[in-house]
């Protein structure tokens, strides 16, 4: 049986492998599509809903217990190319 996670968007629980791992890498968010790299991660699908939600709430702040702004035009740059 898969490992289930909660969007930080969203926060419906889905599959692992339906979700996006996002991590904190010098105060800016960079998705970890293989879910390998080191360090606390958060749970998002890939859509510009879910991830905008979680930004708009600081969801990514709080999952990832950073202090500060996160820097997030990594991910949006991801989720362009994505769709």
């Amino acid at each position: 049986m898969e490992p289930v996670r909660t969007c930080v968007g969203c926060r419906a629980r889905a599959p692992r492998s339906a979700l996006l791992r996002v991590v904190a890498v010098d105060s800016a968010l960079v998705p970890d599509e293989r879910a390998k790299l080191p360090g606390r991660g958060a749970w998002v699908h890939e859509t510009p809903k879910c991830v905008d939600a979680a930004i708009r709430r600081r969801a990514f702040v709080r999952a990832l217990r950073v202090s500060g702004p996160l820097d997030t035009q990594t991910i949006e740059q991801h989720l362009q190319r994505k769709g």
